[in-house]
């Protein structure tokens, strides 16, 4: 009997490891493509330091539903806010995402300082975001697992995690030049095993052409972007945003090396209420499997002046 139990007992732990590890892939993917807001309409999501370079007080809210058609298929929704007082800008950045049985969660506040370097519209940025993360498994999407399992229940006891991230930009006119560190804790630490798939850095650099003026002005900006995801291979991201009608119809696409692209259409109403739509085809690795993704990104600017 005790040969049973014990055989019982070592079946439930290979169960668990072995979904677990299928819900972590699934969330690896996710982080594959991140929030397509982050490439131009909400350049704090990635950034710290772009916390209230827009003018006015921004509130963004972003929602992801992927692969529909498969189940356990990742959601994800964020909320930020942010404004520039003076030289200094502050924000708040709320990250959620559930894939599969597993729920991550990440909170930071951002403290960002502009510096002007002449007349010339010149702008240095730093910015640095402080709060805490959690990952939680859903015990009872784990199929055939027994909870009282010390092994499985205490992947829920870590509870909240210390977390940072650290950004630097420049604006010059119509260039503008990004680095960040996001997930600074598990860009440092050896020991983070269980978070393979988090951005370890993100760098950006692109620049806007205006053409025409009023209502028949029309603006293109290209934009090239590379980035690292712990334990896998380097990604990189091309692609041009061109806005319509004095910014009040924007068209986004972009290509990633993941053989897969990204198109949006967005407006605003009296430059307080900004929408934007995208869609995503699928990575080449799961382009059998689902069709892609949808995302919806929705800002309200409280005090800028219309």
């Amino acid at each position: 009997m005790k040969a049973i139990t014990k055989n019982i007992k070592q079946i439930s732990r290979v169960t668990f490891l072995f979904a677990a590890g299928i819900i972590f892939s699934k969330t690896a993917e996710a982080q594959i493509l991140p929030l397509n807001a982050q490439y131009f309409q909400n350049k704090y999501l990635v950034n710290p330091s772009m916390a209230g370079v827009n003018e006015g007080f921004n509130i963004n809210a972003s929602f992801r539903k992927q692969w529909s058609n498969i189940p356990g298929a990742p959601i994800t929704q964020s909320v930020t806010l942010d404004q520039q007082v003076n030289k200094v800008g502050w924000g708040v950045n709320i990250y959620n995402e559930k894939s599969g049985g597993m729920q991550r969660t990440k909170a930071v506040g951002t403290f960002a300082y502009h510096l002007p370097l002449s007349s010339d519209n010149q702008q240095l940025n730093f910015g640095i975001s402080f709060g805490a993360s959690q990952d939680k498994l859903d015990l009872s999407s784990v199929q055939n697992s027994d909870i009282n399992d010390p092994s499985i229940a205490r992947f829920n006891d870590r509870g909240y995690y210390l977390d940072g991230d650290f950004g630097v930009s420049y604006l010059s006119n119509g260039l503008t030049v990004e680095g960040a560190l996001p997930n600074m804790r598990s860009v440092f630490r050896n020991d983070d095993l269980n978070f393979a798939n988090k951005p370890t850095f993100y760098s950006a650099v692109s620049y806007k052409f205006n053409f025409g003026s009023g209502i028949n002005a029309i603006s293109l900006e290209p934009k090239a972007v590379f980035r690292g995801i712990k334990n896998y291979d380097n990604l990189w991201d091309a692609g041009v945003n061109a806005n319509f009608a004095n910014d009040k119809l924007y068209v986004m696409a972009m290509y990633h090396n993941t053989q897969n692209a990204t198109i949006g259409f967005g407006m605003n109403y009296k430059s307080s209420l900004y929408f934007m739509a995208y869609y995503n085809t699928a990575t080449s690795a799961i382009s059998g499997y689902t069709n892609g993704d949808f995302e919806v990104n929705i800002r309200v600017n409280i005090s800028k002046k219309p």
